[in-house]
């Protein structure tokens, strides 16, 4: 299972997001409108109803009705959004995200674009499935989720990003180690080694370095390569000397005896 943030801290800062745009739409008393932004308004106002209702499906429809049937009014533009939300709230990813895209592609500066960037990445966050699973979804996560920090770097959406994406190549770490036990069970100790060092190398700040250390020393010694072992050891040593895994690190090598060399025959 993967690791996540407090589910309230991460509402926070949904619904913060959502106050603006729901402020907006209560900046206007209904009788200054139009006639047809008048239904228009009404439409709105009870989709907005259904979602303080916790009636996330109803809401998501709502608002989307009000995209179909005033494509051109603003109101349309302020459903797009909310629309997302209900669906995010209602646990339907694909549409939240669905229709976060298209808010961005029909309002790509639009104020309120970093809020549809977040739930895009957060719809994918979502998604992600425990490590023995197809992370195709963790890594569409992890380019979302850096996407926003590159776009909007000072907004709290990115500060939350940040986090998750910790937490995300965390979990794209543990899926390399599964694969890498996989083939170190089988015997395949150079496919082993390169998933351990893929970690090593590109997963630097995850939990699961030290044991993708304790266990490239090992492949190295059943590769036969035994100065790289210590090398790997050495750097476990160095950088989590008080570890269980520096501890088998050290065992491995201690126990480690060369193949003797065969000598050709005459």
């Amino acid at each position: 299972m993967r690791k996540t943030l407090s589910p309230f801290a991460t509402l926070a800062l949904i619904i913060a997001g959502s106050l603006t745009i729901a402020g907006c739409a209560g900046g206007k008393s209904k009788g200054d409108l139009p006639y047809v932004a008048r239904d228009v308004g009404t439409l709105y106002s009870a989709a907005k109803t259904r979602l303080d209702q916790n009636r996330y499906q109803e809401a998501a429809a709502l608002f989307d009705e009000v995209e179909r049937q005033h494509p051109y009014s603003i109101w349309a533009r302020r459903a797009q959004l909310m629309g997302a939300f209900a669906y995010y709230l209602n646990a339907d990813y694909a549409k939240s995200i669905e229709s976060a895209q298209r808010f961005l592609s029909v309002h790509p500066g639009n104020r309120d674009a970093p809020y549809a960037y977040y739930l895009i990445a957060l719809g994918y966050y979502e998604q992600i499935s425990d490590v023995t699973r197809d992370q195709r979804i963790t890594q569409q996560a992890l380019d979302a989720l850096g996407e926003l920090q590159r776009r909007y770097p000072q907004t709290k959406f990115a500060a939350d990003a940040r986090l998750k994406t910790d937490l995300v190549r965390d979990h794209l770490a543990g899926k390399e180690m599964q694969v890498g036990r996989f083939y170190e069970e089988r015997g395949d100790w150079l496919a082993a080694s390169m998933r351990f060092r893929h970690v090593v190398e590109d997963y630097q700040t995850t939990t699961h370095v030290p044991e993708a250390l304790m266990r490239l020393t090992e492949t190295y010694l059943a590769l036969g390569v035994p100065e790289e072992a210590k090398k790997t050891a050495a750097v476990l040593g160095a950088n989590y000397p008080g570890t269980d895994w520096y501890e088998r690190a050290y065992k491995l090598m201690g126990e480690y005896k060369p193949r003797p060399v065969e000598k050709a025959g005459l």
